[in-house]
C-alpha cells in the first residue's frame, strides 16, 4: 500500500525571524514566523518544520517562546528542532506545542540521548535530523555534519540513520548540505539509502526547485514527507500547486485539492 505523502514547509529561524540561505549560509530574511505558519496552514500544508538554525552553534536553547507563538497560530503538527540537547529541551518543545521534536547534533554526540528520549516520550515523537554532504570515501558516499552543517564527523550518513532507527527514532530528516537552497533537486541517493536501510518514514529536505523534484523524491527517493522552504517562502510554488501536480502524477497526497475546471 502506497503511503500518503505530506507537504511540509519549513521555517528556518534566526533571531526570531524566518530566514533562508544556500548551502546553509548567505541567509536572507523571509518574514515573520507566525504570519508564515498561518499562511502555510491556510494554503494546505500538512505539517510545518520549525528549525532554530543557530541555537546549537550559539550554545543556547531553542526559542521556545517563538515556538509557542507559532503552534498557537496553527492546528497542523509542527516539528521543532535546533539546540535540542537534553530531555528537558524535548519536554519544553512539547510543552510549547510541538508534535515532534528533531534532534541533530546531540544525536551524534550522545546517541544514548536519543534512546532516553524515545523511552520517555515515545518513538513517534522523536525525529533525528541528519545534515549530510558528499564524501566518496564512505560506503554511502554521504558524511554526517553537525553544528548546523559546519562540522564534518567522518561518520557515514546511512549507517548513522540505521543506528538511530535501532535506538527507536520514529522518523529521519536528512538534509543535503550540497542541495540546500540550490533548487537543483533533492539528494535522491541519500534519501533512498536511508529509507531502504531503516524502513522509517523519511523527510526529503534540501534542494526543491521544480515541481518534478517533489515527484522524484517520492518515486526515486521513497520519501513520505516533502519539505521545502525557498520555493514556498518566495512564491515559486504554493502548497496547493505542489499537491495538484503530485496528484496529477498518480501520487496519493494528503488532502489533495480537486483540480479546477
Amino acid at each position: 500500500m502506497k503511503p500518503t505523502i505530506h507537504i511540509m514547509p519549513c521555517l528556518d529561524i534566526r533571531e526570531g525571524r524566518v530566514v533562508k540561505g544556500i548551502h546553509f549560509v548567505d541567509l536572507i530574511d523571509a518574514g515573520d514566523p507566525v504570519e508564515a505558519a498561518a499562511a502555510y496552514e491556510q494554503s494546505g500544508a500538512d505539517e510545518l518544520g520549525f528549525l532554530d538554525i543557530t541555537a546549537t552553534v550559539e550554545k543556547r536553547r531553542t526559542v521556545f517562546d517563538v515556538v509557542k507563538q507559532v503552534t498557537g497560530a496553527v492546528k497542523i503538527p509542527v516539528t521543532v528542532g535546533g539546540g535540542i540537547q537534553s530531555l528537558a529541551d524535548v519536554e519544553a518543545a512539547l510543552q510549547a506545542g510541538a508534535a515532534k521534536v528533531s534532534i541533530s547534533s546531540a544525536a551524534y554526540r550522545d546517541p544514548d540521548f536519543v534512546a532516553r528520549a524515545v523511552q520517555q516520550f515515545g518513538g513517534k515523537t522523536i525525529v533525528v535530523a541528519i545534515d549530510a554532504d558528499r564524501n566518496k570515501a564512505l560506503p554511502s558516499q554521504r558524511e554526517v555534519y553537525i553544528d548546523g552543517g559546519r562540522t564534518p564527523t567522518g561518520a557515514d550518513a546511512v549507517e548513522f540513520a540505521r543506528k538511530m532507527a535501532d535506538l527507536g527514532a520514529g522518523e529521519i530528516l536528512p538534509t543535503s548540505k550540497m542541495g540546500d537552497g540550490a533548487k537543483r533537486g533533492y539528494d535522491l541517493e541519500l534519501i533512498r539509502g536511508i529509507v531502504d536501510a531503516t524502513g522509517l518514514p523519511t523527510v526529503a529536505s534540501g534542494g526543491a526547485g521544480k515541481l518534478i523534484h517533489f515527484l522524484e523524491a517520492v518515486r526515486e527517493g521513497h520519501a513520505t514527507t516533502l519539505l521545502a522552504a525557498s520555493v514556498f517562502h518566495f512564491g515559486t510554488f504554493t502548497v496547493q500547486q505542489v499537491k495538484l501536480y503530485l496528484a496529477g502524477q498518480g501520487i496519493k497526497v494528503r488532502n489533495a485539492p480537486r483540480p479546477t475546471m
